[in-house]
């Protein structure tokens, strides 16, 4: 599978605050790559410096197999990006703010607005100003201007930001058929972890300028592990119980909630040990780990939001 986009010890320092440190990052063809970290982890900063909007302190960034800073001008040309919230002419139509957009980009090929407006859904809201558009629709023909030089790479930053969950469905939707059907490859970051994990194949997750780790989905969903969730009015007792079983295997998730990863299948005996040793269990869950568990345990704790 060919690398689309790679970076080496790429750094973004002002003063003495490294925003990106030493990242190194690989984009395969074809796939979704979710870039996924809190707000002012490095998202937006790692963005700009992959689309040329501003220079790394250090560091290396290869697109297509091209040096960027060599070669920037042809690989943006196959390159189409949103970055924070797309600005359009409200007074206007779609149709001829994309007039517009294309004449700025040099692009005169005959069908090219009808075809991105298509591709978005937006064929049928050409007459109404884009002032009178939701802010769904608006993103929709935020990612249209991106594809009207039918670009092979696609740099998404917080495209769901903002939307309520129609828009949200329909942004996923569309997202999913550029991948899928057109074979575009897709670079889309989030601080939304649920969005994410319903989206893309591979994923790079950013913390503090530094990326943690890059899996693919298939490695994660290996990884995460069903388990047995007690809550219990003393887990310091309870895990003395369990350190007595025989290969068992838990951790106290937060106060008085232990999660058991072995004994699937034995939560009612291993009710009946903490019962029989005066520790009252008041919830029993079977469940598995999620994004959000893995995401807390990789960064130390907290949310994402």
């Amino acid at each position: 599978m060919s690398v689309i986009i790679k970076t080496t010890n790429l750094t973004k320092q002002y003063g003495t605050q490294k925003s990106v440190n030493s990242l190194n990052m690989t984009v395969h063809q074809g796939g979704i790559y979710g870039f996924l970290g809190r707000n002012g982890a490095g998202k937006t900063t790692t963005i700009r410096m992959l689309l040329g909007l501003i220079k790394p302190t250090h560091g290396e960034i290869e697109i297509f197999g091209e040096n960027l800073f060599t070669n920037q001008k042809e690989i943006l040309r196959r390159t189409g990006s949103i970055v924070e919230v797309p600005g359009f002419y409200e007074n206007l139509t779609a149709r001829e703010n994309l007039s517009i957009n294309a004449r700025i980009m040099g692009i005169y090929k005959k069908n090219a607005i009808e075809d991105s407006l298509e591709i978005v859904g937006l064929q049928n809201e050409t007459k109404k100003l884009v002032g009178k558009y939701s802010l769904g629709m608006k993103q929709r023909l935020g990612i249209a201007r991106a594809l009207l030089h039918y670009p092979e790479l696609l740099i998404l930053d917080e495209p769901t930001n903002g939307l309520d969950p129609i828009g949200i469905k329909e942004i996923r939707r569309l997202i999913k058929n550029l991948a899928a059907e057109r074979n575009i490859t897709i670079l889309i970051s989030s601080h939304i972890l649920s969005e994410i994990e319903q989206l893309v194949d591979y994923m790079g997750i950013i913390h503090e300028g530094n990326l943690l780790e890059e899996i693919s989905f298939e490695q994660l969903r290996k990884r995460n592990r069903k388990y047995t969730e007690f809550q219990v009015s003393d887990d310091n007792k309870a895990t003395v119980i369990l350190d007595g079983l025989d290969q068992a295997e838990y951790e106290v998730h937060d106060e008085r909630n232990i999660r058991v990863y072995s004994h699937l299948g034995q939560q009612g005996k291993l009710n009946r040990l903490f019962m029989e040793n005066d520790i009252d269990v008041t919830k029993i869950m079977v469940s598995e780990d999620r994004l959000e568990d893995y995401f807390t345990k990789l960064v130390g704790g907290g949310t994402i939001g």
